[in-house]
């Protein structure tokens, strides 16, 4: 878990957790593989999760970034690339505004710069799960060379911008946002 603060006190503070690497690591059960937040509003930017693998059907996604209005904070140029995945609950990759107050406040937080690329999954209920605010959009997204089996919900996108996807399958099928 990557995290910078905090609601008010993460705000004071102001020091984003910064230049992160996470390689060649094994993940079974949990929340998240790699989740960033909930507690982002220092900031958190240039985090690198790489040749990594993750597996179990009680861990609910790999790659979790989540955080709301009340939380606030900058996410910024995140990379996941070359893990493997056997199989998660929810969603392989999963940036959602809606944490626990979601709309609720006057912070809205800020999702910029996700880069995912060569991620394979067997089994999962999303690939991708990219859920922003209608006045607070995730944007510049890169997902490329990815592989989502027998994700039985497929994508979902709501409230995004400047989704790129290159050579991205769901469930046998090149998908688009």
């Amino acid at each position: 878990a990557v995290k910078s603060g905090r609601n008010r006190d993460g705000r004071r503070v102001n020091a984003p957790c910064e230049n992160v690497l996470i390689r060649d690591c094994d993940m079974n059960d949990g929340h998240g593989g790699v989740s960033i937040g909930s507690e982002v509003s220092g900031g958190i930017r240039n985090i690198v999760t790489e040749h990594c693998r993750m597996s179990s059907p009680n861990l609910q996604r790999a790659l979790r970034i989540k955080t709301n209005a009340q939380r606030g904070g900058v996410i910024e140029n995140i990379r996941f690339e070359h893990v493997q995945i056997g199989q998660v609950a929810e969603a392989v990759v999963e940036v959602d505004f809606f944490y626990e107050e979601g709309q609720n406040g006057p912070f809205k937080p800020v999702v910029r710069g996700i880069y995912i690329d060569d991620v394979t999954s067997k089994k999962s209920k999303y690939g991708i799960f990219l859920r922003g605010f209608p006045n607070t959009q995730i944007s510049d997204v890169h997902i490329a060379n990815c592989d989502f089996e027998n994700a039985v919900n497929g994508n979902f996108f709501q409230d995004i911008k400047d989704v790129d996807l290159k050579h991205v399958k769901v469930n046998g099928k090149e998908v688009r946002p």
